[in-house]
């Protein structure tokens, strides 16, 4: 495990104290096992045993440039959601050959830059809707060059209790995705312009499965979908089928039960399910992200006070949603653990760690502490959706990064001034 405590119960992440590093840089900072996660990728990529396929990593969960970088020299690709993602997945060296660019509404100017990327463009700009057809023909038409695509599907599914609502995307409500009774009608279209070529078939239906069960049911549709079109003599110009991402991790730590599936469980269900379907002539795509940033990287802060009442102990750390809205956008839970100490299980009080936002949703959740809390606490499994989402809010500065390979410390962001910040707000309009 990349995060573990030394002998003398200090808290390391790929080898160095974490303690030394919120000594150095100071608090709030992210801090990434850079080496973990290219390790991730080549495990997920393994799972594939030989079979084509693109690990077309989700930049919107992490795009650091050296985080990004590690993962093209392991041999992923990108998926993006924007021009800005585009361009940060070409500037770390990913061939326009292995992008993928997904959303609902992308501007006119993505999609040129998406056209224009490389000799033919990049691999597959994802439709997800009938409507957008047309305008993605306009853009290749005006650019003078065939632009590929693929048909991201929206598969109807069911997902009550699977994951969180927020983040279920393959629903009949959800806005993303061609529905199901719209997909013959979306691919005759496609088909019928000179200015596109149907490369992909793909679906996405959510994120953080604990099971595999969501993602086979959506990929089996997707793979439906296909032999259908195939037995009525379309998509003969098909090069992959993409089942997306959503791999979940253990944010709990419990080892409890069953172990959770990593991403190789789902890619060898979903291969299992692709051979069943007759479809082993098309590379298999997945956009894995969390799973391979999540679990190695931590928001490390400083404890500013505490507040004991008769209703609550209240821990007061530095780090607030505007550095990790997670927990208060998913109500989702990450551990937070001392960074100089194991916690005494047996003294251990309950604090509710809360941010300095000016929020009641600036609320971390209750963790076990000496009834003398630390200094600095490191929240975990921060890796992925934690600095993508940061903000201003509050007047806050956003926090530092810090990328750590081989045993050292290899790169880091500066920290804003407040002074910088001031400026800008103070001389907005000028």
């Amino acid at each position: 495990m990349p995060i573990v405590r030394n002998p003398s119960g200090n808290l390391t992440l790929g080898g160095i104290r974490l303690a030394e590093i919120a000594s150095e840089t100071g608090t709030p900072s992210y801090v990434y096992d850079v080496d973990a996660m290219a390790g991730e990728a080549r495990a997920l990529r393994a799972s594939f045993d030989g079979m084509t396929h693109l690990v077309a990593y989700a930049v919107k969960a992490n795009s650091a440039g050296p985080v990004v970088r590690a993962l093209a020299k392991e041999g992923c690709g990108a998926d993006v959601v924007s021009g800005a993602e585009l361009l940060v997945a070409l500037g770390c060296e990913i061939p326009p050959d292995s992008i993928v660019f997904s959303g609902v509404a992308k501007g006119d100017s993505e999609v040129d830059r998406a056209i224009a990327s490389g000799p033919q463009g990049i691999a597959a700009v994802q439709i997800e809707s009938v409507e957008e057809i047309a305008r993605v023909e306009a853009r290749a038409v005006a650019a003078g060059r065939l632009a590929r695509v693929s048909l991201r599907i929206n598969p109807g599914v069911d997902l009550k209790d699977a994951t969180h609502a927020h983040i279920a995307t393959g629903h009949d409500a959800a806005k993303f995705g061609v529905s199901l009774p719209e997909v013959g009608q979306a691919v005759q279209l496609v088909e019928a312009s000179p200015h596109l070529r149907l490369v992909g078939m793909a679906t996405h239906v959510g994120s953080q499965f604990s099971s595999t069960a969501p993602y086979l049911a959506a990929a089996r549709t997707l793979f439906g979908v296909v032999r259908g079109m195939r037995g009525g003599g379309q998509g003969r110009s098909l090069r992959f089928v993409d089942t997306g991402g959503g791999f979940g991790i253990d944010y709990t730590g419990s080892r409890a039960g069953a172990p959770q599936p990593r991403g190789g469980d789902f890619v060898r269900a979903a291969r299992s399910e692709q051979r069943s379907a007759r479809l082993d002539d098309l590379a298999l795509y997945v956009e894995p992200g969390r799973s391979l940033v999540a679990p190695y990287g931590v928001l490390l802060a400083r404890v500013i006070q505490k507040k004991v009442t008769r209703a609550a102990r209240w821990l007061m750390i530095d780090a607030g949603m505007n550095d990790l809205l997670r927990p208060a956008l998913y109500q989702a839970f990450h551990r937070i653990v001392p960074v100089d100490a194991e916690v005494d299980r047996a003294s251990a009080v309950d604090w509710r760690v809360v941010g300095p936002v000016c929020e009641s949703s600036d609320d971390f959740g209750a963790h076990a502490f000496a009834p003398d809390p630390p200094r600095e606490v490191a929240i975990l499994d921060a890796g992925a959706y934690g600095y993508t989402m940061a903000s201003h809010y509050n007047g806050r500065q956003l926090p530092v990064e810090v990328f750590v390979e081989g045993g050292r410390i290899v790169g880091r962001t500066q920290r804003e001034s407040i002074e910088s910040w001031v400026r800008e707000r103070t001389n907005a309009g000028s």
